[in-house]
């Protein structure tokens, strides 16, 4: 018996990163991770920055995301992301590179620079973490 499924849309202000039906997805709350299958009852909850994992034709996919909110309504899941990438689409490099700025933010700020945003620097440096620790996992 084949599993039920639902549309499961993930969107940034840029894009649609996924537009597909799925038969589960996993999401982090801002209150612990969530698992959502068919027919789940309508809810509205605040998102954090982690991984969020979907299974289509039995596979498992994931993406990172940084926030937002998730919301379920008539069979179909919607996440509203800050942003959100595949797997496959994170530049290691890249990433390497902001977790080396942010960390150097963070001394600055440490020491008592007032330019420096202590907690945007943080936010930054957790981003860049979470898509290294995703790309070794791609």
């Amino acid at each position: 018996m084949a599993e039920k499924t639902y549309l499961l849309e993930v969107v940034t202000p840029e894009r649609v990163v996924v537009n597909e039906e799925v038969e589960f997805t996993s999401a982090p709350g801002i209150e612990g991770s969530l698992g959502i299958l068919a027919d789940h009852a309508p809810m509205l909850t605040a998102l954090t920055i982690g991984l969020l994992e979907y299974t289509k034709g039995g596979q498992s996919r994931k993406l990172t995301i940084t926030g937002g909110f998730l919301e379920v309504a008539d069979n179909k899941v919607t996440v509203l992301a800050n942003a959100a990438e595949q797997l496959v689409e994170i530049d290691i490099s890249r990433a390497e590179a902001a977790r080396r700025r942010a960390q150097e933010r963070i001394e600055k700020a440490q020491v008592g620079n007032a330019d420096v945003d202590l907690m945007r620097a943080e936010m930054a440096l957790k981003r860049a973490l979470l898509r290294l620790e995703a790309a070794k996992k791609e």
